[in-house]
Formats: C-alpha cells, sequence, structure tokens
C-alpha cells in the first residue's frame, strides 16, 4: 500500500465521524440553559455556544452565516443584561419557537442593591446621577415598603434597556447620544419579593416574577419609597421557567454535544424558524 493510499484511508476514517457529530447536532430540536457569566451580551454568548458546538462537530472556521451545511439553528429566550448573569435558556432546532412559551413562566433573581446612589443605567455599570443619605434606612423600612411591589404592579422600563425604538435597541441609541423618552409604564407580576440580607449600603433580594420585569426597575423605586435612591450592583437569574442554575445551566467547560444531549428537553417536529431567533426581550 502506497503512503497516498494511507493517507486516503486516514482521511476518511475521520471524516465520518466529524460527518457524523454534525449531523446529530444539526438535528437537534428541543430547549436547554446555559450559565452566562458577567461581561459578555447573551447575543455573545449564544455565539459562543454555537462557535464552540460547531468547532467539536469538526467545522473549521465555523460561520453558521456563511455556508448553509454548517447552519446551525439557535437562539435564547429572555436577555440577560451584560452586567448580569446565571441561567440563560437556550433553543436549538424547532426549539426556537419554544422560547416565548419560556418567558410566559416565572423567573427568579438574587440582586445585590446598593443604596444611596442612582446611576443612568440604574446599575453599577451607569455614571452616577444622584446621591442621598441612606442612614435613616432600617430593615423595618425596607421589608415594609417590599410590600407595595408584591402581586400586578406597574413599571417603566429602564432606558437604557433592549427593548426597541424605531427598530433598534434603546440602549444603543442612548451611547449613540441621541434622545431616547422611557417607555410608559406597563403591567407586570411579582410573585415573591423577600430581603435576605441588610448591611447598609448593600442589601441582598430574592425575587420571583413574571415577565418583562426589570429589577434594576424595582430597586430603582424601591430607593425612591426609602427616600433615598439606589441601582443594582449585581444580578444574578437563578430560574427560568423549569430550568434552575444549580441543576440545569451548562458553565462553558460542558458546552459540548454530549452534555447538551443530556440535558436537551426534546420538542415535537415542527416547522423551522430563522437561525438566530431569540425571543423578545424579558427584562433584567
Amino acid at each position: 500500500m502506497s503512503y497516498s493510499d494511507e493517507k486516503n484511508m486516514a482521511g476518511s476514517n475521520t471524516a465520518a465521524p466529524i460527518t457524523s457529530s454534525l449531523s446529530k447536532l444539526q438535528s437537534l430540536n428541543g430547549l436547554f440553559a446555559i450559565y452566562k457569566k458577567q461581561g459578555p451580551t447573551s447575543a455573545d454568548v449564544l455565539n459562543k455556544l454555537k462557535e464552540t458546538l460547531l468547532k467539536e462537530a469538526g467545522v473549521q472556521n465555523p460561520n453558521p452565516r456563511k455556508r448553509k451545511k454548517q447552519s446551525l439553528k439557535m437562539g435564547h429566550g429572555g436577555t440577560l443584561d451584560s452586567a448580569a448573569s446565571g441561567v440563560l435558556v437556550v433553543g436549538v432546532g424547532n426549539g426556537t419557537k419554544m422560547l416565548s412559551t419560556m418567558l410566559a413562566g416565572s423567573k427568579k433573581y438574587t440582586a445585590v442593591a446598593e443604596l444611596g446612589q442612582a446611576t443612568d443605567t440604574l446599575d453599577a455599570t451607569g455614571s452616577v446621577t444622584d446621591e442621598k443619605d441612606f442612614q435613616h434606612i432600617t430593615k423595618f423600612d425596607v421589608e415594609e415598603k417590599l410590600n407595595n411591589f408584591v402581586g400586578n404592579i406597574m413599571q417603566v422600563p429602564p432606558l437604557y434597556s433592549a427593548l426597541k425604538k424605531d427598530g433598534q435597541r434603546m440602549s444603543v441609541l442612548l451611547k449613540k447620544g441621541e434622545k431616547v423618552e422611557a417607555k410608559p409604564a406597563r403591567s407586570v407580576t411579582v410573585y415573591n419579593l423577600t430581603l435576605q440580607e441588610f448591611k447598609p449600603p448593600f442589601f441582598t433580594l430574592d425575587i420571583e416574577c413574571g415577565g418583562g420585569f426589570y429589577v434594576r426597575s424595582l430597586v430603582d423605586d424601591l430607593g425612591k419609597a426609602l427616600s433615598s435612591c439606589a441601582h443594582v450592583k449585581e444580578l444574578v437569574r437563578t430560574k427560568q421557567g423549569q430550568f434552575t442554575l444549580e441543576e440545569h445551566a451548562l458553565h462553558e467547560e460542558q458546552w459540548t454535544l454530549e452534555h447538551v444531549l443530556k440535558s436537551l428537553q426534546p420538542c415535537p417536529d415542527s416547522e423551522k424558524t430563522p437561525d438566530g431567533m431569540a425571543a423578545p426581550d424579558g427584562g433584567t
């Protein structure tokens, strides 16, 4: 047998499993959850996930949008702010059509807030716009005011958000220096709201809410209700729908076909949706 024959045989032996892995990856239909770390956007995390899975399947320099045979239809349900971390639900294949259903379920967050300072983004990434005294605020005061934010309440979404104006995200327009008016107050639902820790100027909240709710707006409103001001310092989503951070969220080292297959909640075969579709913003 010549060297060229041996080389050809070796090539054929490696091609089969790569093709098989890619086909298996592209045939997935369902939902699973990953861990989004603090820093990147939800879209950045999704693209990193797709790239990682395609590379494992043997695709060189993967670009799902460039070559049809490399396409991997995947989307995320419920945008997490760049500064937030936690559960991000991912739909793959026909599972992208189920993402809006996930947003109808409850979500849970743990938020660390800071009293005495307000910011333009309502979190620690923004510029300080106001400073007020908070020495008068007690643990009892916070717990008492929290009762006003449970149930069906009206809430104004933050200016810096993934909500859109004229087809562009409001946060992007603001960063370009354009003027943006706040969206009208809308009805949102808070199922549970508890104070876990109070160490001024910081306090920690556990929140269970419905879709469209913004933790940043809650903390900003709470600060005003306490005759002071406040912003979100840290935010973690611990649950979205049936997926929890502890039990279901795959960390980056687990972004493999094997782990996805184990975690995947399958869905019935149905009409396909466009690549990369993300469900409407769920609010953070």
